[in-house]
């Protein structure tokens, strides 16, 4: 496990290096969904700290004891959030990467009002305009964006997206690119095991990465 987080670090640095980027300005988000406690702690006493859930209710059922161990680690939702999760999540996780709809933005709202607690926030951007997949549309973006940032006061440090399977995602990064300078977001979370190199020459600073770290997923017993 600790070769593989290696391996996967250099290969940052080498894509950091190919774009002309400064060394250490993408962070590794290590996607630990479907593992368990035992298979995590070793990238923690590895001194890894920014880890992605999926899921609130698993995600629950490790961290807690694991960010007792670990009080420095950072925890993202990177997974969709259902409005009568909120309130669990703003308490768990340390960043949610997957605003994508006004219901959600006023829960979030009400709930950091509530818990005194203001976590950032990506807004999820459907990238490929595809019905099945969550977030905003490219070309709603600009409107939410006025929801989220002046009417609900909302910490909203950049944009997420996911792009089509089986297509060439450089054209779909370097969109999210050009919508986050339009809208004055500076941070980018996109690119995932297959294609992070790709997304950190078109400007990610945050790269999604799980298979390629703990491997495929465990077979269910």
């Amino acid at each position: 496990m600790t070769q593989k987080l290696t391996t996967i670090k250099t290969q940052i640095q080498r894509a950091e290096q190919e774009a002309g980027r400064k060394a250490g300005s993408t962070t590794l988000v290590a996607v630990s969904k479907v593992h368990n406690a035992d298979t995590i702690r070793p990238v923690l006493d590895a001194g890894h700290k920014v880890f992605g859930e999926n899921r609130v209710q698993e995600a629950q059922r490790k961290w807690p004891a694991l960010k007792a161990d670990y009080p420095d680690v950072q925890l993202h939702l990177i997974g969709p959030l259902q409005t009568n999760k909120v309130k669990d999540a703003v308490a768990l996780f340390d960043v949610i990467e997957t605003l994508d709809r006004p219901k959600l933005a006023h829960a979030l709202a009400r709930q950091f009002t509530a818990q005194g607690l203001h976590r950032p926030c990506f807004i999820q951007v459907n990238i490929g305009a595809e019905p099945q997949k969550s977030g905003i549309l490219p070309e709603q973006l600009p409107a939410f964006l006025t929801l989220c940032r002046d009417e609900l006061a909302l910490p909203i440090i950049g944009l997420m997206c996911i792009p089509p399977q089986g297509q060439d995602p450089r054209p779909y990064f370097a969109l999210l690119q050009k919508l986050a300078t339009e809208n004055d977001l500076g941070q980018l979370s996109m690119g995932m095991s297959a294609d992070f190199p790709v997304a950190i020459a078109e400007g990610a600073t945050h790269i999604r990465v799980g298979t390629a770290l703990f491997g495929q997923r465990p077979a269910k017993t």
